[in-house]
């Protein structure tokens, strides 16, 4: 291309210059060549450029020349470099995914099963099949109402709860999820781990879970709280959201944690999903 479009530049001589056409095989040869190629490939062609120009010969013109041809070809090196290695990247990380033995599925706003990994698929389909495109509220109706894609909010949990197969068995499942942000919008990450047989090894005196007892009641004040400790904001905004002092707030929160027996924000979290989700 570089002698094709020399022998043009040369033949228009005394009409025109084409030596702006050296920079579409610069820009096909720079996601190839190393960069100290591309730099005298942009020299080459500058210097061909300026042979073949019709003003007088000016080093300084080809100086810039060089320079632009050079600098368009270092720029889509760059390009080609970061696309390749961010596809190098992509590909590792799916290798990993699929060879990691928990389910890992991701869930758009729409609650639809956008990635699901193979170890999702055996679990939730053992008589076989694909997780993407379904609906997780079929497999883990709680991931539904944890999906809170109407606040701009990002939070981590974890809960136990029971999933459904798709060939109709339940199993106890160990569930540990976090919202991101995306260009498509939010999106809900989520590990499944099925815990049934650990359950099943579990001592009678200790199948007595809180759960099954009554729920604490909870005051206004209490419920306005734990919505925003839901949400993930801290006792500043809290505080300012529901007009109250920093102190009320800490206050509110020893009671709710003496009411429910938790101890951290997190197992608050997990606590309010599984039995105050009617109040969120």
């Amino acid at each position: 291309m570089i002698m094709a479009i020399a022998a043009a530049d040369w033949w228009t001589t005394p009409y025109v210059a084409l030596g702006f056409l050296y920079l579409v095989p610069i820009m096909i040869a720079a996601g190839f060549l190393s960069r100290w190629a591309i730099l005298l490939l942009g020299l080459g062609c500058a210097a061909l450029a300026e042979a073949f120009g019709l003003a007088d010969r000016s080093f300084v013109r080809l100086a810039f020349e060089a320079l632009a041809l050079s600098g368009s070809g270092l720029f889509v090196a760059e390009l080609s470099r970061n696309r390749q290695l961010t596809m190098r990247m992509q590909e590792r990380l799916r290798a990993l995914v699929e060879t990691i033995p928990a389910a890992i599925i991701t869930v758009n706003e729409r609650g639809a099963v956008e990635l699901a990994n193979r170890a999702a698929d055996e679990l939730m389909l053992p008589s076989g099949g694909h997780l993407s495109g379904q609906p997780i509220a079929a497999f883990v109706p709680e991931l539904q109402h944890a999906f809170r894609c109407e606040k701009e909010t990002q939070f981590r949990a974890s809960m136990q709860c029971q999933a459904h197969r798709g060939d109709g068995a339940d199993c106890a499942a160990e569930v540990w999820f976090s919202t991101c942000k995306e260009r498509g919008g939010p999106t809900l990450a989520t590990i499944i781990a099925d815990v049934s047989e650990e359950q099943s090894v579990t001592a009678p005196s200790d199948l007595a879970q809180p759960e099954e007892m009554e729920r604490p009641g909870l005051n206004t004040r209490e419920v306005a709280i734990l919505r925003l400790v839901f949400e993930g904001l801290p006792n500043r905004e809290i505080a300012s959201r529901l007009e109250l002092t920093g102190s009320a707030v800490r206050n509110t929160l020893v009671r709710l944690f003496s009411k429910t027996g938790v101890h951290t924000r997190s197992q608050l979290v997990r606590l309010a999903l599984e039995r105050y989700r009617d109040l969120l």
